[in-house]
């Protein structure tokens, strides 16, 4: 079992009640708009597996919730639809959720490298409103007006997506381990993959039970929409950032 955190940043696009944003921002720029906002610094993960000979079952949990100011977004373009043009985009707030389930088979060693094919489902849960100003030409059809501001809310996004992949686990030395892992997927979203690499140093063992620091970078590509007009919502991200962990085996 494995409790993280990632420290994520965000590039790619998003359309909340058919308004689109481009987003780009570092984990720095999260961090500097959420403090004091009463979201989530990090993104946080809790990883679980459980292996009996060839065959393992694992499940990973990720839940963030972030703000971003004008610093890190862009206006792009409305929905057709929708008459006039959107007011530059002020501020977001994001929130999600993640459920991965699955089951690894390893089909093969070569020296100290162990090889897995893996299959699963990933579970998204979003909500997300998206702040612009508000401009004599926008349509307001859809949006909240709320302190001098019209508010795009996504309201509950749930989907569900399958994906198939492949992991490598290398024990590079005694207590020195490393794991590969990517999958491609789709079914509610039109793309997602996953690439994650990770060092594990185990600094301890006791009564039966192995810990480790585990330190690693991850990547989550997703291309979800659904929607037309002022109903359109679409999320077009990849997050990507450090991971920082522990490991507890037993």
């Amino acid at each position: 079992m494995s409790p993280y955190g990632w420290l994520t940043g965000l590039n790619g696009s998003q359309t909340v009640r058919g308004r689109s944003v481009d987003v780009n921002a570092s984990f720095v720029d999260i961090v500097e708009n959420t403090i004091g906002d009463g979201g989530s610094l990090v993104a946080l993960m809790l990883d679980a597996e459980a292996r009996n000979g060839p065959l393992a079952l694992f499940a990973d949990i990720i839940g963030e919730k972030i703000t971003l100011d004008r610093s890190g977004l862009k206006t792009r373009s409305v929905a057709p639809g929708i008459s006039g043009s959107v007011g530059a985009a002020v501020d977001m707030q994001f929130q999600m959720a993640i459920v991965e389930a699955g089951a690894a088979y390893e089909i093969g060693r070569i020296g100290f490298a162990a090889f897995d094919v893996l299959a699963g489902a990933r579970y998204w849960h979003q909500k997300l409103d998206v702040g612009f100003d508000i401009a004599g030409t926008v349509d307001l059809g859809g949006l909240t007006i709320s302190r001098g501001s019209a508010i795009a809310r996504s309201g509950s996004v749930d989907w569900l997506d399958a994906f198939a992949g492949v992991r490598a686990r290398v024990d590079l030395a005694p207590n020195h381990h490393l794991e590969l892992r990517g999958d491609i997927g789709a079914g509610g979203s039109k793309l997602t993959w996953q690439a994650l690499a990770a060092y594990a140093y185990d600094f301890k063992t006791a009564n039966g039970v192995t810990y480790s620091a585990v330190l690693g970078y991850k990547a989550l590509y997703v291309d979800y929409s659904q929607g037309v007009g002022p109903s359109r919502y679409a999320f077009d991200m990849l997050q990507h950032g450090p991971v920082l962990g522990l490991s507890v085996r037993f």
